[in-house]
């Protein structure tokens, strides 16, 4: 066999052991990378940060987002010996009038909204009038009623105010379970204290009085598609519920509810509305929102149980639209704005009488 003869019998074999080393050379290097994101992780991707447009809204930063209250996980209940009862108050929380509305399974005790029409997501959503600090500052006392208010107040306040009806029995099972959703919410939280993005945010109050001409412009393009152009909402095929509230009317909150203050809806529209927005992605300007607020409480909706509240009157919010005041602005003052002076006369008015 001749030299030319032996080379191309022995190419093949050489061909084959190349490959088997290319192949091994790469699984090492598949190895060696699997080994480096498990001890240090996916190495992060540096992005250039482009400012939002001027005037337009801005969103929060990352760092600050992931600082926000979450709500606990309902899988974390496996174990949890009053799981029934608590996911039971979150059902009726979600779905109220399908248990206590006017054609309730349970009782009929409601307007037709859900307590989820204004503590979005079930009372868990970030700056959406959420209960992470519900549990962990009632009892408490209450300037409104100048009462110390416990849970069970608390929420038949919202059942007289917010859906205008009659409050549950304090023993029932359903305040009991209600009242367990909203303390096992609210677990990891210290007592007495409020984590980042309870509640609704306060808004920066604006310098002239909210508008509801203005509001009503901004309204019709932001809001109709799910509120309507009457403003009363989208009702559920069932008849029973209702898959978007109405915002004035008779099956809409009284003159007595918390949103009837501008400043909270405000603060509450800012972060919520129209459907998707979030604390970081807001929709609509602060100036939008207030004055869509003053836009839906102009309208005409049930009047509330309102004589007893406030009994101090020094202690009245400025956005408290009936009077009498310890100062002397208006009441369409002081349900409009602007609210600066109005606060300002206020710690005139407390420091005169320390």
């Amino acid at each position: 066999m001749n030299e030319q003869e032996k080379k191309e019998e022995e190419s093949p074999l050489v061909q084959v052991i190349s490959k088997l080393i290319g192949l091994i050379i790469f699984l090492l290097f598949v190895i060696l990378g699997l080994i480096y994101v498990a001890v240090f992780g996916f190495p992060k991707i540096i992005t250039e940060h482009v400012p939002p447009p001027s005037g337009s809204p801005v969103s929060k930063s990352e760092s600050a987002t992931n600082s926000f209250w979450q709500a606990p996980d309902t899988s974390s209940l496996a174990m949890n010996k009053d799981r029934e009862q608590i996911l039971y108050g979150r059902a009726l929380i979600a779905n109220t009038a399908l248990y206590l509305g006017p054609s309730g399974s349970v009782a009929h005790l409601g307007n037709g909204m859900n307590c989820q029409n204004c503590h979005l997501d079930a009372g868990t959503k970030p700056f959406g009038n959420n209960y992470s600090a519900t549990a962990s500052t009632y009892p408490k006392f209450r300037e409104r009623s100048g009462k110390t208010e416990d849970l069970n107040k608390r929420i038949n306040d919202c059942f007289e105010r917010s859906l205008n009806g009659k409050g549950l029995d304090t023993m029932s099972k359903e305040m009991q379970a209600m009242k367990a959703y909203i303390i096992w919410l609210g677990k990891d939280v210290k007592k007495g204290e409020k984590p980042k993005g309870a509640g609704i945010e306060d808004l920066a109050y604006l310098d002239r009085a909210a508008d509801p001409m203005q509001g009503k412009k901004s309204f019709m393009t932001k809001c109709i598609s799910c509120h309507g152009e009457d403003g009363q909402g989208k009702p559920s095929t069932d008849g029973k519920t209702y898959i978007y509230p109405p915002l004035w009317g008779i099956h809409s909150y009284n003159t007595g509810a918390g949103l009837y203050r501008i400043t909270r809806l405000a603060g509450y529209i800012k972060n919520n509305m129209p459907l998707g927005a979030s604390i970081e992605s807001p929709q609509i300007t602060n100036e939008e929102a207030w004055d869509i607020a003053a836009f839906l409480n102009s309208q005409e909706r049930p009047t509330g149980m309102i004589e007893k509240d406030w009994p101090d009157i020094r202690n009245k919010p400025v956005d408290q639209p009936f009077g009498p005041y310890a100062e002397t602005y208006s009441e369409t003052q002081h349900k409009y704005g602007p609210f600066g002076p109005i606060a300002e006369a206020k710690k005139k008015t407390k420091k005169k009488s320390a």
